[in-house]
């Protein structure tokens, strides 16, 4: 049984993500750039146009992983994967206003109705082929993966990199989800900025390249992790946001939106390096940190707004342990 303050971190990853993805929107490959004493709007446009508050393909596909987990279904099964990827084959098919050319790419291959067998086949297939399969759009997506089991950190492991695996099969974009889910559900159960919390359950060789990816992170300016399309460069960007941008004394929730403003300004992917911050600042410091205002325009598809996602996110944590 979640406490109230845990119940209130859990909703904010979610909507959290839904928000800072579509306050990012609006700058998306720096058009136009954030300046630097320039605070991020809620204006919509970028490369959908979305209208304002309008969330992107980030929380777009973080619902189809959503809706699945709040029915209580194990993500981690080969039923709860199918249902994940025919929710993302369903939206593929809506025309969407944005979607990456990875991801479009393997939907489009495994065709209708597919399976997770199928969806991992191609995933895998086109990573022989490319050896390009590590962008950043399995980590845009994660935040609910942990909201599921958590309490159980090797669930939360295995269900994220078997998330990632539908479509993205790149090793890095696999442990990039298990590391930043495991610093979702540590900062939901215990409230509290961990992101290396995770590494002892990485194997031995991503762990290592993780602690480095995050030492960087954490001392080298923001602005260095531009462009950010690689799930590594993607995280690093996120992460230096957080960890960078100095928690207020006085009301330490306003780091939601400060850090925010920190990603933003890095440019190119802004609306993904938002929404992965935004997941896990939202973790942290609540749905309740969250500006109201923000909140109210947030919606986006299938045609819900940000309160049915904060549903969805505590039917979630309901399920936890049911499996």
């Amino acid at each position: 049984m979640l406490t109230d303050s845990q119940n209130d971190r859990a909703v904010g990853a979610v909507v959290g993500t839904a928000v800072a993805d579509a306050l990012g929107a609006h700058y998306e490959f720096d058009r136009p750039p954030l300046g630097a004493d320039e605070k991020a709007q809620m204006l919509g446009g970028g490369l959908g146009p979305f209208a304002p508050g309008e969330w992107t393909d980030d929380t777009t596909m973080a619902w189809c992983v959503l809706d699945v987990a709040a029915s209580g279904a194990d993500l981690r099964s080969e039923e709860g994967l199918t249902a994940v990827g025919r929710n993302f084959r369903e939206w593929s098919e809506s025309e969407p206003k944005d979607i990456g050319n990875q991801t479009a790419r393997v939907l489009n291959t495994a065709g209708p109705a597919p399976t997770a067998t199928q969806l991992r086949y191609v995933a895998e297939k086109l990573h022989e082929m490319t050896r390009h399969t590590g962008g950043n759009g399995s980590l845009m997506r994660t935040a609910p993966v942990p909201l599921r089991y958590l309490g159980d950190r090797p669930a939360v492991v295995e269900a994220a990199a078997a998330v990632s695996a539908l479509t993205h099969w790149d090793e890095h974009a696999q442990s990039g989800c298990a590391l930043w889910s495991l610093a979702i559900e540590h900062a939901v159960m215990h409230g509290g900025l961990d992101v290396r919390s995770g590494l002892s359950l990485l194997s031995p060789a991503e762990a290592t390249f993780w602690t480095e990816k995050l030492d960087e992170a954490e001392t080298a300016p923001p602005a260095t992790f531009n462009p950010n399309g690689w799930v590594v460069t993607a995280l690093q960007a996120a992460w230096a946001s957080i960890a960078q941008t100095p928690v207020p004394a006085s009301v330490p929730g306003d780091h939601y939106v400060d850090a925010l403003n920190t990603a933003i300004r890095i440019g190119n992917d802004t609306d993904t390096v938002g929404a992965i911050a935004g997941g896990l600042l939202g973790a942290r410091w609540g749905a309740s940190a969250i500006p109201a205002e923000w909140r109210k325009l947030s919606h986006g598809y299938p045609g819900i707004t940000a309160d049915l996602l904060a549903t969805l996110a505590l039917d979630t944590t309901a399920a936890a342990g049911t499996y």
